[in-house]
Parts: C-alpha cells; structure tokens; sequence
C-alpha cells in the first residue's frame, strides 16, 4: 500500500491553527469536512475525541496517527495536517506533535482500517521520513514527497 496514495493534495494542511488536541482535532474535521470528503464534521470530531480518550495516537518524533471510523462513509479518508509550532497530544516520547496524519474509515471495513495505519506507522519510521516531512511546510510539497517517498 502505497502512502502517496492514499491522500490528495486538497487534504494537506500545512498550517492547523491549533494550541491543543481538542484544536487540532477540530480543525482537522472542520478542514475536512469543508472538502467534501465526510459529511459532517461534529460527528467526525467527536469520534476522533472518543478515541484519543482511548489513548494518545501521538507515536513520537512528532508524528500522531488520529482515526476513527464512521457510519456511512463509502471510501476511506487520510488527511495530513501540520502544525509547526507543535503541540502537546500526550505523544508516547514526550515530544510536541508538529504532523499528524487523520485516518477515518467506513465502520465496515476494519482490515483496510489497520492496514492503512499499519502503512503510516511504517513509512515515518522509516529512512527519517518523519524528519523530511516535518521540515516541510507547503502543502504541495508534502503531496510530492509523500508520491516520490510513499512507500
């Protein structure tokens, strides 16, 4: 499963006004939500909430993989959102979380849910791929990376 893939360019933000988890997380529904890709992004947000209250997705080196499935969803969504200050999202290494990939996929399809994370969670650990996407800060940019490094 190729990274680049999965995302398009109109679903990467490189400039998440957010100061908390709460934020990004509402910022990133809002954001997507606004591109078509879910239909309403209350229910997106509270989802996303329920399951960070499970426990941190922050995996270290500033990396976090938010997701969630929903109801009614009829392909899966993967979104990137940067917040290049950083924020404290409870990450495992104790570190600010300054990329976050949003992962939601239909209720129905459990096993491309894992496998996506699976594929996220591999490729920023690996080739210092988490440190190259951090030093991004231009949308685009991220998309060209994430199709010339996806995996």
């Amino acid at each position: 499963m190729r990274l680049g893939s999965l995302t398009r360019p109109e679903l990467i933000f490189p400039d998440l006004p957010a100061t908390d988890r709460p934020g990004v997380l509402h910022a990133l529904a809002e954001r997507i939500a606004g591109r078509g890709a879910v239909a309403n992004a209350v229910d997106l947000y509270q989802k996303l909430l329920e399951r960070e209250q499970l426990g941190s997705t922050g995996i270290g080196a500033g990396i976090a993989i938010p997701h969630c499935k929903l109801p009614g969803l009829k392909s899966g969504v993967v979104a990137i959102g940067m917040v290049p200050q950083g924020v404290d999202f409870g990450a495992v290494d104790g570190q600010p979380v300054k990329v976050f990939f949003l992962v939601v996929s239909p209720s129905d399809s459990p096993a491309e849910h894992l496998q996506v994370l699976a594929a996220i969670s591999r490729w920023v650990k690996a080739d210092r791929h988490a440190e190259k996407i951090l030093a991004l800060r231009d949308g685009d940019a991220a998309y060209d990376f994430l199709q010339e490094e996806g995996g």
